[in-house]
């Protein structure tokens, strides 16, 4: 099995249930986690990342940090410094339009947004919102492009395209599509040699449908503009990830591997949960299981059977902990010495 990782987590791609994945492996393997200095949830974010943002790092000795996973801005050559050369490097990313809305409703009080009664509204007139100038612009446009390390408000030429491609192509090694999350599974299992267990997951961080609301094709047309920059990468690898599948898998076998992924979810589903899934923020009974709720999103979570045996108890409750409470249980394991 691969031990040494990084993974660029693109916003709202289904990007806290694969942090859940290496930080589950992490610890089985007692590996070492690159953490945002004093245990912070974001290296920095939204600056472009830099190798002391990292708590332990020192610029003299060679990169010693097995797992880099928490929100950054990349900047490749600064990674570099932190994780050894011979690390994976994989990331998540969503259909641009799914994106946007979901962002809208997270993101709600981001100075891009706050005015706008709907998205409809801000898409009729985004200048009239969005000022590339303010901190938290990035949020609101090509927000893809932005996690990258590009510039969102970059001219769309064929010739920036191009490079921009060829650019996330030489640095990561795998991008994965989060509307086939389970083929991306299985992708990535392939890519870092590991188990079924190590990549069977629930989905964590995610809203409630209530606050989702359907998109017009007027609309749609609208996100994709306004977002292309981002559209031009999920057009392409999208087409990458599929091409990698016949190569690597095979569709057949792909089959296969999914429905052994979905088989071992509901059994852990049937093990671990009380009524098998998530539930609503005020259902949630163990307030160390509360994800951070945020924006206008109803973000849901997850309650644990009673009466589990201890081995049990644990693999099910480190399935179900939030990124949150989660980093911060692994920041004091690994800096327990200094803590004292």
């Amino acid at each position: 099995p691969k031990t040494n990782v990084v993974f660029l987590k693109v916003h709202k791609s289904a990007s806290s249930t694969v942090m859940n994945i290496l930080f589950r492996f992490g610890e089985t393997h007692n590996l070492t986690f690159a953490f945002p200095l004093n245990g912070g949830s974001q290296l920095f974010y939204p600056h472009h990342f830099m190798a002391k943002f990292v708590q332990g790092f020192s610029p003299g000795s060679a990169p010693q940090f097995n797992i880099l996973c928490h929100h950054m801005r990349f900047l490749h050559p600064e990674v570099q410094r932190v994780v050894p050369s011979t690390a994976i490097y994989f990331s998540i990313l969503r259909n641009p339009v799914q994106l946007m809305e979901s962002s809208f409703v997270y993101y709600k009080g981001t100075s891009s947004f706050s005015r706008a009664r709907n998205l409809e509204e801000f898409l009729h007139q985004p200048y009239r919102f969005y000022n590339p100038k303010i901190a938290d612009s990035h949020y609101a446009k090509n927000l893809m492009t932005f996690d990258f390390g590009f510039n969102p408000d970059g001219d769309v030429t064929p010739k920036r395209v191009h490079l921009m491609l060829k650019a996330i192509e030489a640095s990561f090694d795998l991008l994965l599509i989060s509307e086939y999350f389970d083929e991306s599974m299985v992708l990535l299992k392939e890519t870092l040699c590991w188990d079924l267990d190590s990549v069977v997951s629930f989905p964590l961080n995610i809203r409630d449908s209530s606050t989702r609301s359907p998109l017009s094709d007027s609309m749609v047309e609208k996100i994709k503009k306004w977002n292309r920059l981002d559209w031009e990468i999920y057009i392409h690898f999208n087409k990458t990830f599929w091409e990698r599948i016949d190569r690597d898998i095979g569709r057949e076998r792909m089959q296969r591997e999914v429905r052994a992924l979905q088989q071992r979810q509901a059994e852990l589903a049937e093990i671990c949960l009380q009524g098998k899934g998530s539930v609503a923020p005020k259902e949630i009974k163990d307030s160390s299981l509360m994800p951070l709720q945020f924006g206008s999103a109803k973000i849901l979570g997850y309650n644990i059977k009673q009466g589990l045996d201890k081995k049990t108890e644990r693999m099910c409750r480190q399935l179900v902990t939030p990124e949150l409470q989660y980093s911060s249980a692994l920041y004091k394991k690994q800096f327990v010495q200094k803590l004292q």
